[in-house]
């Protein structure tokens, strides 16, 4: 069965109050901290939630929007059905991002706010400490080069 899970990326200008105020929201403990970055997984309502810190003057909290999705399958045919539709998508497969192994699409709506549909084919998992790490420390921004690429913060 195909499982959807809403996935939401802000920007935060102090990661450690960030956590401990989503920690608090969501009654439940980031699943990764990185420097620069953390993710919530919600179980309760389904919520693939992350905090990237970054100054974001103008351009406001929002990183970008998402749909996680349980298959490759599944985003390829989101994609189909988005240049069906006439829209423009980026393909970003086979790309490591947020500390995970992903493939997804990227669209923009026309306000400019950017979605992604993806997939997490393997990523690391802080709630089991003796799991071999498979990705290395990134940078502190840990989103993917598309995120980077795509969003309104490159232009600042």
């Amino acid at each position: 069965m195909s499982r959807w899970k809403p996935h939401v990326a802000i920007n935060v200008r102090n990661l450690e109050q960030s956590v401990k105020f989503y920690q608090n929201l969501f009654g439940v403990e980031p699943v990764r901290v990185r420097r620069g970055y953390a993710k919530f997984d919600v179980e309760l309502p389904p919520l693939n939630f992350a905090l990237n810190e970054h100054p974001y003057g103008e351009v406001g909290a929002l990183n970008h929007l998402g749909l996680q999705v349980s298959s490759t399958e599944e985003v390829l045919a989101a994609k189909r059905r988005l240049q069906e539709a006439g829209l423009a998508t980026f393909d970003d497969m086979n790309t490591t991002c947020c500390y995970a192994l992903q493939d997804k699409i990227w669209v923009t709506d026309p306000n400019g706010i950017r979605w992604e549909v993806f997939v997490v084919l393997d990523q690391e998992d802080d709630r089991v400490p003796d799991k071999q790490k498979i990705l290395v420390e990134q940078p502190a921004v840990a989103c993917c080069t598309a995120c980077e690429k795509h969003s309104p913060l490159a232009n600042e």
